[in-house]
Protein backbone atom coordinates (compact mmCIF):
# COMPACT_ATOMS: atom_id res chain seq x y z
CA UNK A 1 0.00 0.00 0.00
CA UNK A 2 2.86 1.90 0.92
CA UNK A 3 4.36 1.48 -2.11
CA UNK A 4 1.34 2.81 -4.16
CA UNK A 5 0.51 5.70 -2.40
CA UNK A 6 4.06 6.67 -3.15
CA UNK A 7 3.53 6.03 -6.88
CA UNK A 8 0.94 7.33 -7.28
CA UNK A 9 2.24 10.61 -5.11
CA UNK A 10 5.23 10.25 -7.80
CA UNK A 11 3.15 10.23 -10.56
CA UNK A 12 0.80 13.70 -9.75
CA UNK A 13 4.50 15.62 -8.90
CA UNK A 14 5.73 14.60 -12.62
CA UNK A 15 2.20 16.02 -13.52
CA UNK A 16 2.75 18.88 -11.90
CA UNK A 17 5.44 20.39 -14.73
CA UNK A 18 3.75 19.67 -17.42
CA UNK A 19 0.19 20.93 -16.09
CA UNK A 20 2.43 24.34 -15.29
CA UNK A 21 3.04 24.05 -19.31
CA UNK A 22 -0.23 23.63 -20.40
CA UNK A 23 -1.67 26.54 -17.80
CA UNK A 24 0.84 29.16 -19.49
CA UNK A 25 0.03 28.00 -22.92
CA UNK A 26 -3.52 28.56 -22.21
CA UNK A 27 -3.21 31.78 -20.31
CA UNK A 28 -1.12 32.85 -23.49
CA UNK A 29 -3.53 31.77 -26.08
CA UNK A 30 -6.69 33.36 -24.19
CA UNK A 31 -4.57 36.78 -24.03
CA UNK A 32 -3.54 36.90 -27.58
CA UNK A 33 -7.22 35.99 -28.67
CA UNK A 34 -8.61 38.19 -25.85
CA UNK A 35 -6.34 40.87 -27.57
CA UNK A 36 -6.95 40.34 -31.07
CA UNK A 37 -10.80 40.88 -29.91
CA UNK A 38 -9.99 44.33 -28.40
CA UNK A 39 -8.25 45.47 -31.83
CA UNK A 40 -10.65 44.48 -33.80
CA UNK A 41 -13.46 46.38 -31.89
CA UNK A 42 -11.53 49.29 -31.80
CA UNK A 43 -10.68 48.37 -35.31
CA UNK A 44 -14.51 48.70 -35.86
CA UNK A 45 -14.97 52.07 -34.28
CA UNK A 46 -11.56 53.95 -36.13
CA UNK A 47 -12.02 52.59 -38.95
CA UNK A 48 -15.86 51.85 -40.07
CA UNK A 49 -15.82 51.42 -43.12
CA UNK A 50 -12.61 49.59 -43.57
CA UNK A 51 -14.12 46.97 -40.82
CA UNK A 52 -17.30 46.45 -43.51
CA UNK A 53 -14.89 45.08 -46.07
CA UNK A 54 -15.41 41.50 -46.02
CA UNK A 55 -18.73 42.00 -44.85
CA UNK A 56 -19.32 44.13 -47.93
CA UNK A 57 -17.44 41.52 -50.17
CA UNK A 58 -19.80 38.60 -49.09
CA UNK A 59 -22.79 41.03 -50.16
CA UNK A 60 -20.99 41.71 -53.02
CA UNK A 61 -20.34 38.17 -54.02
CA UNK A 62 -23.09 38.13 -56.85
CA UNK A 63 -21.06 40.57 -58.69
CA UNK A 64 -17.92 39.76 -61.32
CA UNK A 65 -15.65 42.00 -59.52
CA UNK A 66 -14.36 44.15 -62.40
CA UNK A 67 -17.48 46.21 -61.83
CA UNK A 68 -17.32 46.71 -58.81
CA UNK A 69 -16.53 50.66 -58.04
CA UNK A 70 -15.83 51.23 -54.77
CA UNK A 71 -14.81 54.85 -54.99
CA UNK A 72 -16.92 58.20 -55.99
CA UNK A 73 -15.79 61.50 -56.54
CA UNK A 74 -17.19 65.07 -56.24
CA UNK A 75 -16.62 65.30 -60.14
CA UNK A 76 -20.20 67.17 -61.82
CA UNK A 77 -20.73 64.72 -65.21
CA UNK A 78 -22.63 66.31 -68.46
CA UNK A 79 -25.94 65.07 -69.57
CA UNK A 80 -25.01 64.82 -72.82
CA UNK A 81 -21.60 63.43 -74.83
CA UNK A 82 -19.99 66.74 -75.21
CA UNK A 83 -17.92 67.02 -72.08
CA UNK A 84 -16.47 64.54 -69.86
CA UNK A 85 -15.63 64.78 -66.39
CA UNK A 86 -12.13 66.43 -64.71
CA UNK A 87 -12.28 62.47 -62.88
CA UNK A 88 -12.29 60.85 -66.37
CA UNK A 89 -9.05 62.83 -67.19
CA UNK A 90 -5.24 62.25 -66.28
CA UNK A 91 -4.01 64.86 -64.55
CA UNK A 92 -3.65 66.79 -61.37
CA UNK A 93 -7.01 67.31 -59.19
CA UNK A 94 -7.43 69.97 -56.40
CA UNK A 95 -10.86 70.65 -53.44
CA UNK A 96 -11.58 74.42 -52.27
CA UNK A 97 -14.14 73.82 -49.79
CA UNK A 98 -16.00 76.36 -47.81
CA UNK A 99 -18.77 76.95 -45.45
CA UNK A 100 -20.33 79.84 -46.41
CA UNK A 101 -23.88 82.73 -46.03
CA UNK A 102 -25.01 85.16 -47.77
CA UNK A 103 -23.50 88.31 -45.94
CA UNK A 104 -20.06 87.11 -47.34
CA UNK A 105 -21.50 86.42 -51.06
CA UNK A 106 -19.07 89.01 -52.50
CA UNK A 107 -15.69 88.15 -50.68
CA UNK A 108 -16.83 84.16 -51.41
CA UNK A 109 -16.79 85.12 -55.54
CA UNK A 110 -13.51 87.18 -55.35
CA UNK A 111 -12.26 83.78 -53.64
CA UNK A 112 -13.66 81.29 -56.21
CA UNK A 113 -13.14 83.10 -58.91
CA UNK A 114 -8.98 82.61 -58.14
CA UNK A 115 -9.34 79.22 -57.67
CA UNK A 116 -11.14 78.02 -60.62
CA UNK A 117 -8.68 79.53 -62.99
CA UNK A 118 -6.61 76.86 -61.78
CA UNK A 119 -9.33 74.34 -62.36
CA UNK A 120 -10.37 73.82 -58.65
CA UNK A 121 -13.36 71.92 -57.87
CA UNK A 122 -15.50 74.14 -55.95
CA UNK A 123 -17.81 72.59 -53.26
CA UNK A 124 -19.56 75.21 -50.80
CA UNK A 125 -21.29 74.64 -47.60
CA UNK A 126 -24.57 76.67 -46.89
CA UNK A 127 -25.17 77.08 -43.46
CA UNK A 128 -27.65 80.24 -43.82
CA UNK A 129 -30.30 77.69 -45.96
CA UNK A 130 -29.74 80.26 -48.56
CA UNK A 131 -28.63 78.69 -51.51
CA UNK A 132 -30.52 80.39 -54.81
CA UNK A 133 -29.39 83.44 -53.71
CA UNK A 134 -25.82 82.44 -55.43
CA UNK A 135 -27.66 81.26 -58.59
CA UNK A 136 -26.45 84.72 -60.53
CA UNK A 137 -23.08 84.17 -60.58
CA UNK A 138 -21.58 82.88 -63.53
CA UNK A 139 -19.97 80.02 -61.84
CA UNK A 140 -22.62 78.60 -59.37
CA UNK A 141 -23.28 75.90 -61.82
CA UNK A 142 -20.17 74.40 -61.94
CA UNK A 143 -19.73 74.26 -57.87
CA UNK A 144 -21.30 71.80 -55.81
CA UNK A 145 -23.90 73.02 -52.97
CA UNK A 146 -24.55 71.58 -49.59
CA UNK A 147 -27.01 73.12 -47.29
CA UNK A 148 -27.76 72.40 -43.78
CA UNK A 149 -28.97 75.41 -41.36
CA UNK A 150 -26.18 76.82 -38.75
CA UNK A 151 -23.72 74.14 -39.34
CA UNK A 152 -19.95 74.52 -39.14
CA UNK A 153 -17.17 73.86 -41.38
CA UNK A 154 -15.69 71.20 -39.75
CA UNK A 155 -19.26 69.36 -39.44
CA UNK A 156 -19.66 69.54 -43.22
CA UNK A 157 -16.08 68.11 -43.61
CA UNK A 158 -16.52 65.35 -41.25
CA UNK A 159 -20.16 64.41 -43.16
CA UNK A 160 -19.10 64.88 -47.07
CA UNK A 161 -15.49 64.63 -47.12
CA UNK A 162 -14.85 61.30 -46.33
CA UNK A 163 -11.26 59.90 -47.52
CA UNK A 164 -12.75 57.67 -50.00
CA UNK A 165 -14.74 60.99 -51.93
CA UNK A 166 -11.93 63.38 -51.80
CA UNK A 167 -9.31 60.59 -53.11
CA UNK A 168 -8.76 62.27 -56.69
CA UNK A 169 -7.70 65.38 -55.20
CA UNK A 170 -4.02 66.09 -54.02
CA UNK A 171 -4.74 68.44 -52.37
CA UNK A 172 -7.77 69.99 -49.88
CA UNK A 173 -8.18 73.45 -49.19
CA UNK A 174 -10.72 73.82 -46.36
CA UNK A 175 -11.32 77.60 -45.83
CA UNK A 176 -13.36 79.66 -44.05
CA UNK A 177 -15.19 82.85 -45.82
CA UNK A 178 -13.76 85.83 -44.77
CA UNK A 179 -10.13 86.16 -46.43
CA UNK A 180 -8.69 88.38 -48.98
CA UNK A 181 -6.91 86.84 -51.61
CA UNK A 182 -5.43 89.83 -53.03
CA UNK A 183 -1.73 88.45 -52.54
CA UNK A 184 -2.40 84.96 -53.46
CA UNK A 185 -2.42 82.73 -56.11
CA UNK A 186 -3.40 78.87 -55.78
CA UNK A 187 -0.69 77.84 -57.96
CA UNK A 188 2.11 79.32 -57.09
CA UNK A 189 0.94 78.11 -53.35
CA UNK A 190 0.86 74.96 -54.76
CA UNK A 191 4.31 74.85 -56.40
CA UNK A 192 6.03 75.71 -53.00
CA UNK A 193 3.90 73.24 -50.97
CA UNK A 194 5.09 70.32 -53.03
CA UNK A 195 8.64 71.84 -53.70
CA UNK A 196 8.94 72.13 -49.54
CA UNK A 197 7.00 68.69 -49.35
CA UNK A 198 4.40 70.04 -46.69
CA UNK A 199 1.56 67.84 -46.03
CA UNK A 200 -0.24 70.35 -43.70
CA UNK A 201 0.11 73.77 -44.65
CA UNK A 202 -1.54 77.08 -44.35
CA UNK A 203 -0.96 81.22 -46.46
CA UNK A 204 0.57 83.06 -43.92
CA UNK A 205 -1.78 86.28 -42.46
CA UNK A 206 -1.31 89.72 -43.67
CA UNK A 207 0.17 91.61 -40.35
CA UNK A 208 -2.91 93.92 -40.66
CA UNK A 209 -5.54 91.10 -40.09
CA UNK A 210 -7.96 90.84 -37.14
CA UNK A 211 -7.77 88.16 -34.86
CA UNK A 212 -4.35 86.45 -35.04
CA UNK A 213 -4.10 84.01 -31.91
CA UNK A 214 -1.03 83.24 -32.68
CA UNK A 215 2.62 84.40 -33.81
CA UNK A 216 3.63 81.88 -36.50
CA UNK A 217 0.83 82.60 -38.25
CA UNK A 218 2.22 86.20 -39.15
CA UNK A 219 3.91 86.68 -42.34
CA UNK A 220 7.49 86.84 -42.55
CA UNK A 221 7.97 89.58 -45.64
CA UNK A 222 11.74 88.04 -46.39
CA UNK A 223 10.99 84.25 -46.62
CA UNK A 224 8.99 81.92 -49.05
CA UNK A 225 8.21 79.56 -46.25
CA UNK A 226 8.82 79.25 -42.37
CA UNK A 227 7.76 76.20 -40.23
CA UNK A 228 8.84 77.79 -36.65
CA UNK A 229 8.31 80.67 -34.67
CA UNK A 230 10.60 82.32 -32.15
CA UNK A 231 9.27 84.52 -29.21
CA UNK A 232 10.28 84.96 -25.34
CA UNK A 233 7.18 86.83 -24.23
CA UNK A 234 4.62 85.37 -21.94
CA UNK A 235 4.28 82.41 -21.01
CA UNK A 236 4.79 80.47 -23.80
CA UNK A 237 8.06 80.66 -24.56
CA UNK A 238 9.06 79.39 -28.90
CA UNK A 239 12.69 79.12 -28.87
CA UNK A 240 14.74 76.96 -31.27
CA UNK A 241 14.30 74.09 -29.02
CA UNK A 242 10.30 74.33 -29.25
CA UNK A 243 9.28 71.09 -31.17
CA UNK A 244 5.68 71.21 -31.18
CA UNK A 245 2.28 73.39 -31.01
CA UNK A 246 2.22 76.51 -31.52
CA UNK A 247 5.55 76.86 -31.70
CA UNK A 248 6.03 74.90 -34.78
CA UNK A 249 4.29 71.84 -36.82
CA UNK A 250 1.37 74.02 -36.91
CA UNK A 251 -1.15 76.09 -38.83
CA UNK A 252 -4.82 77.45 -37.49
CA UNK A 253 -8.00 76.45 -38.57
CA UNK A 254 -9.22 79.15 -40.35
CA UNK A 255 -7.90 78.30 -43.83
CA UNK A 256 -5.82 74.46 -43.88
CA UNK A 257 -4.60 73.16 -46.82
CA UNK A 258 -4.20 69.32 -46.74
CA UNK A 259 -2.16 66.69 -48.79
CA UNK A 260 -4.72 63.74 -49.82
CA UNK A 261 -2.80 61.60 -47.72
CA UNK A 262 -2.90 63.92 -44.28
CA UNK A 263 -6.44 64.72 -44.80
CA UNK A 264 -7.02 60.94 -44.69
CA UNK A 265 -5.43 60.94 -40.79
CA UNK A 266 -7.14 64.47 -40.16
CA UNK A 267 -10.63 63.23 -41.22
CA UNK A 268 -10.68 60.21 -38.68
CA UNK A 269 -9.20 62.44 -36.05
CA UNK A 270 -12.86 65.01 -36.39
CA UNK A 271 -14.93 63.95 -33.90
CA UNK A 272 -18.35 63.39 -35.50
CA UNK A 273 -20.19 64.80 -32.47
CA UNK A 274 -17.34 68.06 -31.79
CA UNK A 275 -18.64 70.42 -34.09
CA UNK A 276 -16.69 73.56 -33.65
CA UNK A 277 -13.23 71.53 -34.40
CA UNK A 278 -11.39 73.35 -30.84
CA UNK A 279 -8.11 71.27 -29.99
CA UNK A 280 -7.68 69.66 -33.42
CA UNK A 281 -4.85 72.33 -34.38
CA UNK A 282 -2.80 71.07 -31.48
CA UNK A 283 -2.68 67.27 -32.73
CA UNK A 284 -2.71 68.07 -36.59
CA UNK A 285 0.81 68.00 -36.44
CA UNK A 286 0.01 64.27 -36.23
CA UNK A 287 -0.73 63.64 -39.82
CA UNK A 288 1.68 65.10 -41.23
CA UNK A 289 3.10 61.84 -42.65
CA UNK A 290 6.59 62.38 -40.99
CA UNK A 291 8.09 65.21 -38.37
CA UNK A 292 5.94 67.89 -38.06
CA UNK A 293 8.29 70.63 -37.46
CA UNK A 294 9.13 69.83 -41.19
CA UNK A 295 6.09 68.47 -42.51
CA UNK A 296 4.19 71.36 -41.46
CA UNK A 297 4.58 74.92 -42.29
CA UNK A 298 3.48 78.94 -43.13
CA UNK A 299 3.82 79.66 -46.33
CA UNK A 300 5.22 83.34 -46.49
CA UNK A 301 5.45 84.49 -50.36
CA UNK A 302 1.45 83.77 -50.83
CA UNK A 303 -0.58 85.20 -47.71
CA UNK A 304 -4.35 86.27 -46.84
CA UNK A 305 -6.10 88.71 -45.21
CA UNK A 306 -8.04 87.54 -42.16
CA UNK A 307 -10.97 89.75 -41.81
CA UNK A 308 -12.63 88.31 -38.90
CA UNK A 309 -16.13 88.48 -39.78
CA UNK A 310 -18.33 86.20 -37.76
CA UNK A 311 -21.66 85.34 -39.64
CA UNK A 312 -22.59 82.21 -38.55
CA UNK A 313 -24.76 82.53 -35.80
CA UNK A 314 -25.44 85.81 -36.61
CA UNK A 315 -28.49 87.80 -36.87
CA UNK A 316 -30.84 87.19 -40.26
CA UNK A 317 -30.61 89.09 -43.26
CA UNK A 318 -33.65 91.36 -42.82
CA UNK A 319 -33.89 94.67 -43.00
CA UNK A 320 -34.25 96.34 -39.70
CA UNK A 321 -37.21 98.73 -39.14
CA UNK A 322 -36.46 100.48 -36.16
CA UNK A 323 -33.62 101.19 -33.57
CA UNK A 324 -35.82 99.24 -30.87
CA UNK A 325 -35.57 96.15 -33.37
CA UNK A 326 -32.09 96.81 -34.12
CA UNK A 327 -30.53 97.04 -30.36
CA UNK A 328 -32.77 93.76 -29.72
CA UNK A 329 -31.05 92.02 -32.79
CA UNK A 330 -27.69 92.91 -31.79
CA UNK A 331 -28.24 91.51 -28.24
CA UNK A 332 -29.64 88.65 -29.61
CA UNK A 333 -26.08 87.97 -31.68
CA UNK A 334 -23.95 88.89 -28.60
CA UNK A 335 -26.46 86.11 -26.87
CA UNK A 336 -26.01 82.93 -29.73
CA UNK A 337 -21.87 84.54 -29.74
CA UNK A 338 -22.06 83.65 -26.18
CA UNK A 339 -23.55 80.81 -26.51
CA UNK A 340 -21.20 79.26 -29.05
CA UNK A 341 -17.97 80.04 -27.17
CA UNK A 342 -19.15 78.19 -23.85
CA UNK A 343 -20.29 75.10 -26.35
CA UNK A 344 -16.74 75.50 -28.25
CA UNK A 345 -14.92 75.79 -25.02
CA UNK A 346 -16.76 72.60 -23.57
CA UNK A 347 -16.04 70.78 -26.77
CA UNK A 348 -12.13 71.63 -26.13
CA UNK A 349 -12.18 69.94 -23.08
CA UNK A 350 -14.10 67.33 -24.30
CA UNK A 351 -11.66 66.81 -27.02
CA UNK A 352 -8.97 66.86 -24.66
CA UNK A 353 -10.25 64.54 -22.37
CA UNK A 354 -10.75 62.03 -25.54
CA UNK A 355 -7.31 62.24 -26.59
CA UNK A 356 -5.93 61.54 -23.31
CA UNK A 357 -8.25 58.27 -22.65
CA UNK A 358 -7.28 57.12 -25.98
CA UNK A 359 -3.45 57.53 -25.37
CA UNK A 360 -3.69 55.83 -21.81
CA UNK A 361 -6.13 52.63 -23.54
CA UNK A 362 -4.08 52.52 -26.60
CA UNK A 363 -0.86 50.73 -24.89
CA UNK A 364 0.76 50.12 -28.62
CA UNK A 365 0.53 53.46 -29.73
CA UNK A 366 4.13 55.63 -29.14
CA UNK A 367 3.95 59.18 -28.83
CA UNK A 368 6.76 60.65 -31.06
CA UNK A 369 5.93 64.13 -29.18
CA UNK A 370 5.62 62.60 -25.50
CA UNK A 371 8.27 65.08 -24.00
CA UNK A 372 7.15 68.40 -25.74
CA UNK A 373 3.37 67.20 -25.17
CA UNK A 374 4.07 66.70 -20.95
CA UNK A 375 5.66 70.32 -21.19
CA UNK A 376 2.90 71.85 -23.02
CA UNK A 377 0.06 70.79 -20.45
CA UNK A 378 2.61 71.89 -17.90
CA UNK A 379 2.50 75.46 -19.33
CA UNK A 380 -1.19 75.15 -19.47
CA UNK A 381 -1.36 74.10 -16.04
CA UNK A 382 0.41 76.87 -15.15
CA UNK A 383 -0.94 79.73 -16.58
CA UNK A 384 -4.26 78.41 -15.42
CA UNK A 385 -2.99 78.48 -12.15
CA UNK A 386 -1.52 82.27 -12.64
CA UNK A 387 -5.44 82.94 -13.57
CA UNK A 388 -6.46 81.68 -11.12
CA UNK A 389 -4.52 83.71 -8.51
Amino acid sequence: MKQGAQATRGFRLKQLPFMAVVCTVMLIVYRTTNYQYRETEIEAELYPFDSLKGLASLRLSSLPRGIIHSRTDLELSSLSLKSRSKANISGHYNLLAMAVGIKQKHNVDIIVKKFLTENFTIMLFHYDGNIDGWSDLDWSNKAIHVMAQNQTKWWFAKRFLHPDIVSIYDYIFLWDEDLGVENFHPRRYLDIVISEGLEISQPALDPNSTDIHHRITIRKSKKKVHKRVFDDRGSLRCSSSSRGPPCTGWVEGMAPVFSRAAWHCVWHLIQNDLVHGWGLDMKLGYCAQGDRTQKVGIVDSEYILHQGIQTLGGSSVKKMSSLEESTKRRRSTFDMRSRIRRKSTLELQIFEERWEKAVEEDRSWVDPYEKHYSWFIFQRYARRRKDKS
